[in-house]
Formats: structure tokens, sequence, C-alpha cells
């Protein structure tokens, strides 16, 4: 686990203005500052996801997090909430035409600060680059 000085330190090396701001808010939450571990670590490190990943592995109803960004490539035939750090325009289209819901991170940290209910989608073998 990183401690809160690593990740400040770590954010000083960010250009994004949302990222920092999201990386602050995830910070100051104990329930979400495992997020922001993920989020103000090296690129590599975030979960850039397609579409059609995310049908896969996601349950209907469900809510995800992506701590990196959506990406459009597949289909999705399920209805979710998606909260993740940036979405390609068409993911984001597509997403809302199957009736999904999207939010920024920021916008979920302030509505659910106990983090309840949200499955955080890791970086692991599944989930290719």
């Amino acid at each position: 686990m990183k401690s809160k000085t690593k990740i400040k330190k770590q954010i000083g090396k960010k250009t994004s203005e949302e990222l920092i701001s999201t990386i602050l808010i995830a910070s100051k939450n104990k329930k979400w500052i495992k997020v922001a571990e993920i989020l103000s670590g090296p690129r590599r490190k975030k979960v850039n996801i397609s579409l059609g990943e995310l049908n896969k592995d996601a349950k209907s109803g469900e809510k995800v997090l992506i701590p990196g960004k959506v990406l459009s490539q597949g289909k999705i035939d399920k209805k979710i909430k998606v909260i993740a750090i940036g979405f390609s325009e068409k993911a984001k289209d597509k997403l809302l035409k199957a009736g999904c819901e999207v939010f920024s991170m920021i916008e979920e940290i302030k509505k659910n600060p106990e983090m309840k209910g949200v499955k955080i989608f890791k970086k692991n073998e599944n989930h290719r680059r």
C-alpha cells in the first residue's frame, strides 16, 4: 500500500488537471485510496478496457469502476453503470445507446464516498492491451 506522501509525490508528474483532482479527492477518502494508488502510478498500471472485454466481464446491473479509459472496440449488450477516468467518444455513445449509465470518477466519489456496490476492474491477464 502506498502512503499518502508517495501518492502526492507521484501527482507532481501528472499533467491532466482532471486526473490530479481525481487522485487528490480519492486519496482523502479511506475507501477510495486504492483507486488513488492506481491512478497516481505509471500509465502502464492503468486499466484501459474495450467494450467487448467489459461486456464479457461485467454482470448486468453492476457498477464497475475502470481506473483508466473505456475504449470503443466491441459491443455492449448489458445495462451497467460505468465509472472511469475517460471514455472514447464512440465508447460513450455505444454505452449510452445500450442504456448504460456513465460517470466520471469525481462524480462517483462525491456521490458514493463509501464505495458501496462498486467493482474495480484491475489489470490482470484477462485484460489484454
